[in-house]
């Protein structure tokens, strides 16, 4: 048996961006699986991991939460980039708008303002504005050394992902309006 020459890897419980970007992928003739991690842990090799549309090379994208990657990954011969924790921390404040610090949890706790919290490279840390640092996760439930990204709480009208390659925004997508999940194309501004 023969697959296309490109498959998406998906996790089996989707997201919206993930169910957004099956249809394309379908629409745009790649073969999609939406597979458990043991699924794939067998790795190249099992039915048509390996074998692409004439039995070439075999093209594997795969989009998923950290968790999951790190288990699919290897297995797929897929390498993983993840940038580091302070990669944000790190921005010019004249792109951010705001101050954006990395610290350890365990510094966060003596927050006394409303902050907006977050993990930098997973879901760790739910992504909220918490009322101080009392209320985020308690050292019972996280290491007082996990880094966490702090910053000033923000409204923004229209959020946009900007995806780059070598310094320069290739592509971009409207991630949310108004504070909700509302996927969609850049507006040419965005992309100003």
């Amino acid at each position: 048996m023969t697959y296309p020459s490109r498959t998406l890897i998906l996790p089996p419980q989707l997201t919206a961006s993930a169910r957004r970007l099956r249809t394309t992928a379908l629409r745009r003739g790649l073969r999609v699986v939406e597979a458990a991690a043991s699924a794939v842990s067998e790795g190249p090799g099992r039915p048509g991991w390996a074998a692409g549309a004439e039995g070439g090379a075999h093209s594997v994208h795969l989009h998923a939460g950290p968790s999951f990657a790190d288990v699919v990954a290897p297995a797929l011969g897929v390498a993983l980039l993840e940038a580091p924790a302070d990669w944000l921390a790190r921005l010019p404040r004249a792109l951010t708008q705001r101050e954006v610090r990395a610290m350890p949890i365990g510094e966060a706790y003596r927050l006394r303002r409303p902050v907006f919290v977050k993990s930098p490279n997973d879901k760790g840390i739910s992504a909220l504005v918490y009322a101080d640092g009392s209320r985020l996760p308690g050292p019972d439930a996280v290491d007082p050394a996990t880094v966490v990204l702090v910053s000033d709480v923000m409204t923004f009208a229209v959020e946009y992902r900007l995806f780059l390659l070598d310094g320069a925004v290739h592509t971009a997508s409207q991630y949310a309006e108004a504070g909700r999940l509302r996927l969609g194309p850049p507006t040419a501004a965005a992309l100003a």
